[in-house]
Formats: structure tokens, sequence, C-alpha cells
């Protein structure tokens, strides 16, 4: 535990020199803003974990960013994305040219974490769904300009991807 209490103290005292943040709840609908505009604001690259993922404005969202250059990695949980919904989001993602991998290496991967630029994380409750869109009460933060704060999710994104299998479009 004292291993993690030092780092975790560094990261709150930078957390209060970020030089902007971005809070939304739902399902008042600001949340998703939240997030759509952290995606919207990529230049370079986004690294994203999620446990459920089906929200079309969001799959849009990182088409469109892929469509002007950045580089988009995600990894989502496999159990979490077995619906049809689920299954034809990531089928929607992968056949327009995003690398997407499943994990199963853990009861549930329940991360829901976007870097941006590997500089901006977005982390909060916020499943990427319409259901935490519009009927569950989430919240969603966005920390801009934070390198620090960012390396860690990042390092933690890159345990996950590494762990995950390339997903294959069924169709």
């Amino acid at each position: 535990m004292k291993k993690y209490f030092i780092p975790l103290l560094f990261m709150v005292s930078s957390c209060a020199h970020a030089t902007h943040l971005d809070v939304g709840f739902s399902p008042e609908g600001t949340a998703k803003s939240v997030v759509l505009r952290a995606i919207g604001s990529a230049q370079s690259s986004i690294h994203m974990m999620a446990y459920s993922f089906t929200a079309p404005d969001i799959m849009r969202e990182l088409v469109k960013a892929h469509q002007r250059g950045v580089d988009i990695k995600i990894v989502v949980d496999e159990k979490g994305n077995t619906a049809k919904n689920s299954i034809a989001a990531m089928n929607y993602i992968v056949n327009n040219g995003i690398s997407l991998k499943v994990d199963s290496d853990f009861k549930i991967q329940h991360d829901k974490v976007i870097i941006v630029d590997g500089k901006t994380v977005e982390l909060g409750s916020f499943n990427f769904t319409v259901s935490a869109e519009r009927y569950n009460s989430e919240n969603a933060l966005v920390i801009y300009d934070n390198t620090e704060l960012a390396n860690v999710y990042d390092k933690h994104w890159l345990d996950r991807w590494n762990r995950g299998v390339v997903y294959k479009s069924s169709y």
C-alpha cells in the first residue's frame, strides 16, 4: 500500500495544477458532452479503456477523430460486450480502421478512461453507452494538460492493451 500512497499524493497535488477541468453528469446530458469534447480535442492519439461500449454518438466521434489522423487504440471488457449492440459498435469501430482489443483477464475490466494526446485524461463512472447517457446517474471528469496523470493512466492502459486480443469484425 505504501508503494501507491506517495504517487497518489503526487497525482492529486498535480491535478490541482491542471490547466483545465471539465465535469459532467448524466442523465442530465453533460457527461456525454464532456466525453465528446475530450475525443474532439484529440490531435495525435486516443487510448481508451471501456467496460461497456455501445453509444453510437461516441463511436461516430471516435471515427471522426480517426479520419482526422488521430491514432486510436481501444481495449474493452470481453464479457461486458457480448450483446448485439456492443458487437455492432465494435464492428463499426474496426470496420472504420480503428484498433480494438478485448480483455478477458479479469472478472470484469471495469475501467472507463480515455487518454488524449498523452496529456489529457477523461475518467469517471460514465460507461460509453446509451443507458449511461440517458438513464443512469453517472459522472465524467476530464483533466486537460496534465502529462503526469496521463502517463500514470497510459501505463495502466498499456497493461490492459497488452493483455487484450485483437477484435476482428464479424461482418
